[in-house]
């Protein structure tokens, strides 16, 4: 019963607030839904999956508004969803979606022209968000045992921005949920 009350709780905050835009042309909702299934469709794991599924869950948790890079506000959206998801998932999912943004960092650092296949609002937002890492920062980042999923998390993340693209629902993704979800009891 637990486990079905944190699903729909999940599941209850991106149907309440997912029609937030932040700063692309498509939904919260939608975009996460996108990132899952552009990960599903590489055959990455379950485990991936579900860390695109829920990588901007931060974005949802704030009450900041839409846009609001475009204010040079970081709402550090990826700390704020992490701190909540860590009492339902374990590091494997939580991980890759509290590093998703340290993960366009490293990739501004380490690939210089990823950054001209930005989004403009993602382009706003790194800038707030401390823009390229620096050598240190990037050596760090790949001393992390869950960067390279970030990594490959960030990629589907730039690719979930598609205007009007067909998904599964947000339902589909239920039982997902559930086969990672922690054991209150353990």
């Amino acid at each position: 019963m637990v486990a079905a009350s944190t699903i729909d709780q999940i599941v209850r905050v991106y149907r309440e607030k997912g029609h937030r835009h932040y700063g692309e042309n498509v939904t919260e909702l939608e975009h996460a839904l996108q990132t899952a299934e552009f990960a599903s469709r590489a055959g990455e794991s379950n485990q991936v999956v579900l860390s695109c599924l829920l990588h901007d869950y931060g974005h949802l948790l704030h009450d900041l508004g839409e846009q609001i890079a475009e204010r040079g506000i970081d709402a550090r959206h990826e700390e704020l969803g992490a701190r909540l998801l860590s009492e339902h998932f374990p590091p494997e999912i939580v991980e890759p979606t509290r590093l998703h943004v340290a993960a366009k960092r490293y990739l501004c650092w380490k690939h210089p022209h990823y950054y001209d296949g930005l989004s403009q609002a993602s382009r706003m937002s790194l800038q707030i968000q401390g823009g390229p890492m620096s050598e240190n920062e990037a050596r760090e980042f790949e001393a992390n045992p869950y960067y390279e999923i970030a990594v490959r998390v960030r990629h589907y993340d730039d690719l979930g921005k598609v205007q009007g693209m067909q998904t599964r629902d947000l339902e589909a993704y239920r039982e997902l949920m559930l086969e990672f979800l922690i054991d209150p009891q353990s």
